[in-house]
């Protein structure tokens, strides 16, 4: 069995204290969120798994296949779930110029508004509500420059990391470990990691549908990153 870190240390959350790493609650809820969307057949299929649980979750959208697959995109928003902003080409933050990160972020937060106010449906207004300005990003690899950060946060942006990783997108992790990943890390408030990817859909189909058995059963409720 595979020893792989799950769980953030909170050593790590201390030195950067601003992002959030997990919702502070007694409540019995969770937030699954999900990297690298829209994509056909899976972020289908994600769908359609948490909408038999009725889970609601986050979807943290590359840009570029947002454009691609504008109707994906809509069926995220039009289920009732949120979207954050993941940068238009999965940049990595520390091999590119401060402004150059930014200006990929933007065209991507444009898009993004673009998107969901050209829909005018009742449901996607209900799910952005008083929402409709909450800006959500998360760095791809989880890493940028500090410059790059205090800037987005400048933007306005909230920084989203996580809690929990499945590693579900790493295809040396067998789909048992990807399930225990979770299960032996998630609690009441854990932002949960996965990945509406192709590389990822192995350990994906398999986990995902059991944390939400599990959990559900254990009278967990799954919610938006934008309901807090």
């Amino acid at each position: 069995m595979q020893i792989i870190p799950a769980k953030t240390p909170g050593f790590v959350k201390t030195l950067f204290p601003n992002f959030i790493w997990n919702i502070a609650t007694k409540n019995k809820e969770l937030y699954l969120t999900f990297d690298d969307g829209p994509t056909p057949e899976i972020t289908d299929w994600v769908l359609a798994t948490l909408k038999a649980y009725n889970a609601k979750a986050t979807f943290f959208c590359i840009g570029n296949n947002i454009e691609k697959h504008p109707e994906i995109f809509q069926n995220i928003i039009t289920e009732g779930h949120t979207v954050g902003n993941h940068t238009y080409n999965h940049l990595k933050g520390w091999k590119h110029k401060t402004k150059d990160y930014l200006d990929d972020v933007i065209k991507t937060q444009k898009l993004i508004n673009s998107r969901i106010q050209n829909y005018h449906t009742e449901q996607s207004q209900s799910v952005y509500g008083n929402n409709s300005n909450l800006k959500m990003f998360r760095p791809p690899y989880g890493k940028f420059k500090t410059k790059q950060s205090k800037q987005l946060q400048n933007l306005g942006y909230n920084i989203i990391l996580w809690d929990v990783l499945s590693y579900d997108w790493d295809v040396s992790v067998t789909e048992a470990t990807c399930l225990k990943n979770v299960l032996s890390a998630a609690k009441e408030g854990s932002i949960i990691v996965f990945h509406d990817s192709v590389k990822a859909s192995r350990n994906l189909k398999y986990a995902l549908p059991k944390v939400l058995e599990y959990y559900s059963e254990s009278g967990f409720e799954f919610k938006t990153l934008s309901s807090v």
